[in-house]
């Protein structure tokens, strides 16, 4: 089932209250305007009608009034030739020829009103459809330009978050060259450090030892006793 009705709800729609109606906005402008379209061929088809019945009437009222001026060329024969009789049926033809036309004077007049107001409509009808995908040029944008943004937006924060852990590994590798430095001085430290306690040891174990056999003297009993 199509959005309109008939022609006339196409002419008078507000679209913008269509469209924030739709919970999808952008599928409801397409079907708008596909719709509108169609509507459009639909109105040009009976447009191109109307003209064709147009021009077969004008062709008949053409002809009509051929055959009328013939039927008058004849009265005016008859009545020159002294055939008042034959004039007179000469004007009768002439005169039903006459409210023929009149008839398809009515008819040619009733599919110009016809054409006029198609032509008309068809014009309403562009440019509603006009404005309706201008809109759909509208939204399309607004949406290319919030992907876009969206999507730099996206990069930002990702090279944000980059940014970040570039920072983070560099700080780590300062400390790992602080720390390295401070490794690097003290390499070779605890080598000496250890032969120095080694050495003071051994001095420490001599002085031990002569305090031990200074003692042993001392409690050792006396020769001469």
């Amino acid at each position: 089932m199509g959005i309109f009705s008939r022609l006339s709800d196409i002419i008078n729609s507000n679209l913008n209250a269509i469209l924030d109606r739709a919970e999808d906005p952008e599928k409801m402008i397409r079907l708008i305007i596909q719709e509108m379209e169609e509507t459009l061929v639909e109105v040009r088809s009976s447009s191109a009608r109307v003209i064709a019945d147009k021009k077969d009437a004008q062709r008949r009222l053409d002809r009509l009034q051929s055959e009328a001026d013939d039927w008058e060329g004849k009265a005016r024969l008859a009545l020159e030739k002294g055939r008042e009789d034959l004039a007179r049926a000469a004007l009768s033809e002439k005169q039903g020829l006459l409210d023929e036309i009149k008839v398809v004077e009515q008819e040619f007049n009733a599919l110009d009103d016809h054409l006029a107001h198609l032509s008309e409509e068809i014009a309403q009808l562009q440019t509603k459809l006009n404005d309706a995908k201008a809109k759909q040029k509208t939204m399309m944008m607004r949406q290319k330009t919030v992907s876009t943004r969206m999507k730099t937006r996206s990069q930002l924060n990702k090279d944000a978050l980059n940014d970040a852990f570039e920072k983070f590994e560099h700080y780590e590798r300062r400390m790992d060259n602080m720390e390295s430095q401070l490794e690097a001085e003290d390499l070779g430290r605890d080598v000496k450090q250890s032969l120095k306690n080694e050495i003071d040891s051994l001095a420490q174990d001599d002085s031990i030892n002569a305090e031990l056999e200074r003692l042993k003297a001392d409690l050792s009993p006396k020769k001469d006793d």
